[in-house]
């Protein structure tokens, strides 16, 4: 490590980069000194991971040469590390007094050793032709020339008395001075991680620091994970919205948008909330950790950090959101099968009494004052069925019945239901309407015409006869297992009577019904006809004043 050398007489200029922020220090800034401990690990833990890495390629390039010295240089790494996490430990921050002089001269040694023993390898790779060596070795060397640098202040010759003042939360994104000295990063030591990873796991690397940025992808794409990177929050969320992402290992100090900002943003997008968040930093103060559970981050690794701990976060957080991802999918299909489920329901039954059902109800009786009953009926159909084959035969039966489906659908009418060849549906019924009346004699109208494209388009002359009645009606749910809504009273019964004596293709209707749309339609009496349990009544044929 060199030593410090005096400024001009007379120069007030400062001997590094770092010297306004070590005033900051001797002033007593305790918040400045916990981002001093993150920084000082950021070469440190570049020396230490490509060394790791050139360790492991050592020995795949045949360059066992080099092996004892990048041992070395690992181990020198190690103790470095050590020191710094000794001398600047929380609890000495805590009481307030810092051995600068004490850390300097502990890390002399093991530096010293790890530039000299990066030059003897880059001269032995160089030498053998290792080229693919050369630049991770390059890098263990300006890190460890970046990390010599930090020391060449005499501020580091005097001991530090700080405040115990405990540091906001809510400023520890900003590295101070510091930060323009060196990046703040995040070099994450999942060197020797062997697991396996989930198969086609992609895993998003945020990181402003491009060393930092190499080695974690690097390390990550040997275990066979995909993985992108970004150098800053911004690039992260932009590759988050575009991309489909298992996994975010996300930096906390970063320009612009910092790590718990690129969060929170993270967390409030519906798309990208649901993929899990680690926090890779060097950043191990409570209020910060705090701060990212709560703001949903999945788990929270401080550097420097246990290679399998991180693998096996990586692995646990990996593993729960493909549970979660199950969840969503058999939730999504568990909708699907409810909404299957729920339209055969309403094939069957009014939406309204539906709803009761799955409300909770198990007996439903309504009585409606106000309501028309309408009753369709194919004339000689027994013959027309006795013409042709039984799947013939239900197969018009069926074309036409829909059409009848659609057009009661389209007037908000209640198919009521099918006997054989008869069609009926009601209008007031469940749900109560001032126009019951024209309603259904505007479908009946359509029903006449359905009949008329329907033979063109077949060749066929089927005819209907249609019946109307106007009044009150019983309704209700019968069943427990298989559900049917029905009608009854007297208004349907003599609604079914209306059809029966009807005329094919004409609309027959009672007194009652006429007397509720008599001034929108024109009507022709037919005469008194008898029905069973009441009184002989008149009757009429429906028809348009236009004649049409």
């Amino acid at each position: 490590m060199s030593d410090p050398t005096p400024s001009p007489a007379g120069s007030a200029a400062p001997r590094s980069s770092l010297t306004p922020f070590l005033k900051a220090l001797k002033a007593g800034d305790l918040e400045t000194l916990s981002k001093l401990r993150h920084s000082l690990r950021t070469p440190l833990n570049q020396i230490i991971g490509y060394s790791e890495m050139l360790m492991e390629s050592a020995e795949e390039n045949n360059a066992q040469g080099i092996l004892p010295d990048l041992k070395r240089i690992h181990s020198s790494g190690g103790q470095l590390l050590a020191v710094i996490n000794d001398a600047l430990a929380p609890w000495k921050i805590d009481t307030g007094k810092i051995d600068f002089p004490g850390m300097r001269q502990a890390m002399r040694v093991p530096l010293a050793a790890v530039m000299s023993q990066a030059e003897s390898c880059l001269e032995k790779s160089r030498a053998s032709g290792h080229a693919e060596l050369v630049k991770d070795l390059e890098k263990i060397l300006t890190a460890a020339q970046n990390l010599d640098k930090l020391f060449q202040s005499d501020v580091y010759s005097e001991e530090l008395t700080v405040s115990s003042a405990p540091a906001r939360a809510d400023d520890a994104t900003d590295p101070g001075p510091l930060g323009a000295a060196i990046a703040p990063s995040i070099t994450p030591e999942d060197f020797g991680m062997s697991a396996q990873p989930m198969p086609n796991a992609r895993i998003l690397a945020v990181d402003d620091d491009p060393m930092n940025r190499d080695m974690i992808s690097r390390r990550l794409e040997k275990l066979g994970y995909e993985v992108t990177d970004a150098g800053t929050g911004r690039e992260a969320l932009q590759k988050l919205k575009d991309g489909n992402f298992d996994l975010v290992l996300l930096d906390i100090l970063m320009p612009d948008l910092d790590g718990f900002q690129t969060l929170e943003f993270i967390k409030a997008d519906p798309r990208l909330r649901h993929v899990p968040v680690i926090m890779l930093t060097a950043l191990d103060d409570v209020a910060s950790t705090v701060r990212c559970i709560e703001a949903g981050a999945e788990d929270y690794v401080p550097k420097p950090f246990n290679p399998t701990v991180l693998r096996a976060r990586i692995t646990a957080s990996l593993e729960k959101k493909r549970l979660r991802d199950q969840e969503q999918a058999f939730l999504a299909q568990l909708q699907v099968e409810r909404s299957k489920s729920e339209r055969l329901l309403l094939n069957v039954l009014p939406k309204a009494i539906a709803e009761r059902l799955k409300a909770g109800q198990r007996t439903i009786v309504d009585s409606f004052i106000d309501s028309t009953v309408l009753f369709a009926d194919i004339v000689g159909f027994t013959r027309i069925a006795s013409r042709q084959s039984p799947h013939r035969t239900v197969q018009l039966l069926n074309e036409l019945f829909s059409g009848f489906d659609r057009i009661a659908e389209q007037r908000e009418l209640e198919k009521v239901k099918t006997i054989g060849d008869a069609y009926m549906l009601a209008s007031g019924v469940p749900v109560m309407r001032a126009d019951h009346a024209e309603a259904c004699a505007e479908a009946a109208f359509e029903f006449i015409e359905a009949v008329r494209v329907f033979n063109r388009r077949h060749q066929l002359d089927w005819a209907i006869r249609v019946g109307m009645n106007s009044g009150p009606v019983v309704a209700g749910i019968i069943g427990t297992k298989k559900f049917s809504y029905d009608l009854w009273g007297d208004t349907v019964n003599i609604a079914s009577r209306m059809e029966s004596h009807g005329q094919p293709g004409k609309i027959q209707v009672s007194e009652a019904t006429r007397k509720l749309i008599e001034d929108k339609y024109q009507f022709t009496p037919v005469g008194v006809i008898e029905i069973k349990n009441s009184s002989p009544m008149p009757t009429y044929l429906l028809g348009r004043k236009d004649g049409k």
